[in-house]
Protein backbone atom coordinates (compact mmCIF):
# COMPACT_ATOMS: atom_id res chain seq x y z
CA UNK A 1 0.00 0.00 0.00
CA UNK A 2 1.23 3.95 -0.85
CA UNK A 3 2.31 5.76 1.67
CA UNK A 4 0.17 9.12 1.68
CA UNK A 5 0.29 12.69 2.91
CA UNK A 6 -2.68 12.16 5.28
CA UNK A 7 -0.86 8.57 6.58
CA UNK A 8 2.32 10.72 7.48
CA UNK A 9 -0.15 13.69 8.92
CA UNK A 10 -2.22 11.32 11.23
CA UNK A 11 0.92 9.68 12.36
CA UNK A 12 2.49 13.53 13.20
CA UNK A 13 -1.26 13.86 15.54
CA UNK A 14 0.55 11.61 18.10
CA UNK A 15 3.31 14.15 18.53
CA UNK A 16 2.87 16.79 21.50
CA UNK A 17 3.90 19.92 22.11
CA UNK A 18 5.22 19.57 25.89
CA UNK A 19 4.61 23.02 27.31
CA UNK A 20 0.63 23.00 25.00
CA UNK A 21 0.01 19.71 25.03
CA UNK A 22 -1.30 20.14 21.61
CA UNK A 23 -0.16 18.06 18.39
CA UNK A 24 1.96 19.78 16.00
CA UNK A 25 -1.02 18.88 13.41
CA UNK A 26 -3.25 21.01 15.38
CA UNK A 27 -0.59 23.52 16.55
CA UNK A 28 -0.36 24.22 12.69
CA UNK A 29 3.81 23.29 12.67
CA UNK A 30 3.67 20.94 10.11
CA UNK A 31 4.60 23.22 7.28
CA UNK A 32 4.88 20.94 3.92
CA UNK A 33 4.85 16.57 3.65
CA UNK A 34 6.28 15.62 0.43
CA UNK A 35 6.13 11.47 -0.49
CA UNK A 36 8.21 10.22 -3.15
CA UNK A 37 7.35 6.49 -3.33
CA UNK A 38 8.13 5.11 0.34
CA UNK A 39 10.40 8.04 1.28
CA UNK A 40 8.92 10.76 3.43
CA UNK A 41 10.57 14.35 3.86
CA UNK A 42 8.67 16.35 6.80
CA UNK A 43 9.20 20.36 7.02
CA UNK A 44 7.49 21.30 10.69
CA UNK A 45 8.47 23.87 12.74
CA UNK A 46 7.93 24.94 16.65
CA UNK A 47 6.28 27.70 18.54
CA UNK A 48 9.73 29.28 19.41
CA UNK A 49 12.93 29.12 18.30
CA UNK A 50 14.47 28.76 21.51
CA UNK A 51 12.53 25.50 22.25
CA UNK A 52 14.95 23.78 24.76
CA UNK A 53 13.65 20.21 23.53
CA UNK A 54 13.52 21.35 19.89
CA UNK A 55 15.19 17.90 19.26
CA UNK A 56 13.69 16.13 20.85
CA UNK A 57 10.49 16.88 18.50
CA UNK A 58 12.57 16.67 15.83
CA UNK A 59 13.31 13.21 16.65
CA UNK A 60 9.85 12.39 17.90
CA UNK A 61 8.51 13.20 14.45
CA UNK A 62 10.64 11.31 13.02
CA UNK A 63 9.76 8.23 14.68
CA UNK A 64 6.86 8.46 14.21
CA UNK A 65 6.53 8.91 10.33
CA UNK A 66 8.95 5.88 10.23
CA UNK A 67 5.84 3.81 12.15
CA UNK A 68 3.95 4.53 8.94
CA UNK A 69 3.68 1.43 7.57
CA UNK A 70 5.11 1.13 3.94
CA UNK A 71 7.73 4.56 5.08
CA UNK A 72 11.01 3.81 4.15
CA UNK A 73 13.84 7.05 4.40
CA UNK A 74 12.38 9.82 6.41
CA UNK A 75 13.63 13.08 7.10
CA UNK A 76 12.48 15.64 9.01
CA UNK A 77 13.52 19.36 8.41
CA UNK A 78 12.96 21.95 10.92
CA UNK A 79 12.15 25.36 9.74
CA UNK A 80 11.21 29.08 11.23
CA UNK A 81 10.80 30.49 8.03
CA UNK A 82 8.12 31.97 8.20
CA UNK A 83 8.02 32.12 11.79
CA UNK A 84 5.35 30.39 13.32
CA UNK A 85 1.94 32.49 15.16
CA UNK A 86 -0.95 30.99 16.62
CA UNK A 87 -2.90 32.26 13.87
CA UNK A 88 -1.88 28.74 12.21
CA UNK A 89 -3.55 26.87 14.81
CA UNK A 90 -7.53 26.02 13.56
CA UNK A 91 -9.59 28.90 14.71
CA UNK A 92 -12.24 26.41 16.71
CA UNK A 93 -9.20 24.87 18.29
CA UNK A 94 -7.43 28.64 18.81
CA UNK A 95 -10.78 29.88 20.03
CA UNK A 96 -10.77 26.82 22.79
CA UNK A 97 -7.02 28.11 24.08
CA UNK A 98 -8.52 31.79 24.72
CA UNK A 99 -6.22 33.25 21.83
Amino acid sequence: MAVTEKDVRNALKRVKDPELHLDLVVLGLVYDIAVSDADVKAKISLTSPMCPVAGQIVEDAKKAIEGVEGVGKVEVELTFDPPWTPARISPLVRASLGL
